[in-house]
């Protein structure tokens, strides 16, 4: 029985990154002698196990025979008769497909994955690849990660992906594992590069085509350099990942103008109404998707008031309050956060304007101190009647004539 440490760990500290976790995989082994050795099992499709000290994963050297259209259509051999060549076999890039030997520290390296490393190529391994849409979204994935590091797609890995996505394999992905992936690269360094790596394959129109239909949509130049609505949509993902390593924020400002995509064409370049069909857009994506509530609330929330925060300047009180009201921000003081780094986002997505100025940020958070700050019990004091209605509405006042208290001082400025 031979240990090998396999896949990422070898890979980025090759690169020179953090180590986050290791996987091992084990040759001529069996379950019983690892049980033995105080191994516990946790795998439900294949036997893998945790190491009893270190709680690793170690899985038993597999191949997979592909059975059936998409993610689960495989059988996994594991006999102890799988050599480490075949196992690493099935792996998705080169990159990926090295191991190192438990006791020498020798790499193995039977695919090429040192020189891919160096020419900076994500490759697939062998024509395996295709038999699992995953890797689709995998690639897209990790082109996000080491785009900063100078990485891109190989292009017969483009090519095998785009036969992948018009066979229809694209289509057998769940739901679940399409968001699951999504919400990785959403967090990876270069979140954009993924949207683009998708498109390039054609994989993009059919897992988002909210996004897709936004490509070849025009926009006024005078605001919008880039013109294209795709473009624009790639730019605020590239802003929101700069300005925040938060989900809700990256997501928000991925969906913030899908109702581009269905403006009327007598009124382009001009896009007046498109918020409420973003936010319908994005709606039904999230459902799609199964997306977590919190996310969904947060993105529909921009979707349909990111023009009103930036014309922040130009409201009046009231619609301010409502603002605030709307994304329940009183109660949940972080989404007015979320919501005003996405639209930092937006506006700062353009070419041109990544460093200008978005002060409209500063000013909302000041107004929304003032409204929060107004006491209920000052309120409740000064009713004749302290009824429901009566206080809600005592409140609603309270809270405008704070944030005009504020404007004023603001305008004095």
């Amino acid at each position: 029985m031979k240990i090998y440490l396999v896949g990422g760990a070898i890979r980025d500290n090759l690169l020179g990154r953090a180590v986050s976790e290791r996987d091992w995989v084990v040759v001529g082994g069996a379950p019983e002698a690892l049980e033995k050795l105080g191994y516990r099992s946790v795998g439900k499709d294949f036997p893998v196990f945790l190491h009893p000290e270190t709680q690793e994963e170690y899985a038993l050297a597999r191949v997979e025979r592909k059975t059936a259209p998409g993610y689960h259509g495989f059988d996994f051999v594991y006999d102890g008769s799988v050599t480490l060549e075949e196992d690493l076999s099935r792996r998705d890039l080169t990159i990926n497909a090295m191991a190192q030997d438990s006791e020498t520290q020798e790499i193995i390296d039977p695919y090429n994955g040192l020189s891919d490393l160096k020419q900076k190529k994500l490759r697939h391994v062998t024509d395996a690849f295709q038999e699992d849409p995953v890797r689709i979204l995998r690639v897209a994935r990790f082109a996000a990660r080491y785009h900063t590091l100078g990485f891109t797609v190989a292009s017969e890995t483009n090519a095998l992906m785009t036969r992948m996505v018009e066979a229809g394999e694209a289509n057998a992905l769940t739901p679940e594992r399409v968001w699951k992936e999504t919400a990785r690269a959403l967090l990876e360094p270069n979140p954009e590069v993924y949207l683009q790596v998708l498109r390039a394959c054609g994989a993009l129109k059919v897992i988002f085509p909210e996004l897709d239909n936004l490509y070849g949509v025009p926009q006024p130049p005078k605001y919008h350099p880039e013109i294209d609505c795709g473009i624009h949509a790639e730019l605020v993902l590239q802003q929101a990942g700069i300005l925040s390593q938060e989900l809700p924020v990256i997501f928000a400002a991925m969906c913030h103008d899908f109702g581009k995509a269905q403006t009327p064409a007598d009124i382009l370049p001009s896009h007046h109404g498109h918020e409420m069909r973003s936010k319908r857009l994005t709606l039904e994506l999230c459902q799609r998707l199964k997306i977590p509530n919190e996310l969904r609330d947060i993105a529909i929330y921009v979707a349909e008031y990111h023009g009103i925060a930036h014309s922040a300047f130009e409201l009046k009180a009231t619609t301010i309050l409502k603002l605030f009201e709307s994304g329940d921000c009183f109660r949940q003081p972080k989404k007015l956060d979320w919501f005003l780094l996405a639209c930092r986002a937006d506006a700062q997505g353009r070419p041109g304007f990544e460093q200008k100025p978005y002060p409209q940020v500063d000013y909302l958070k000041n107004l929304y101190q003032r409204a929060a700050s107004v006491s209920a019990q000052e309120v409740i004091a000064s009713l004749h009647d302290a009824t429901g209605p009566k206080i809600k509405e005592g409140m609603r006042r309270a809270r405008i004539a704070a944030i005009q208290q504020g404007m004023n001082e603001y305008q004095k400025l």
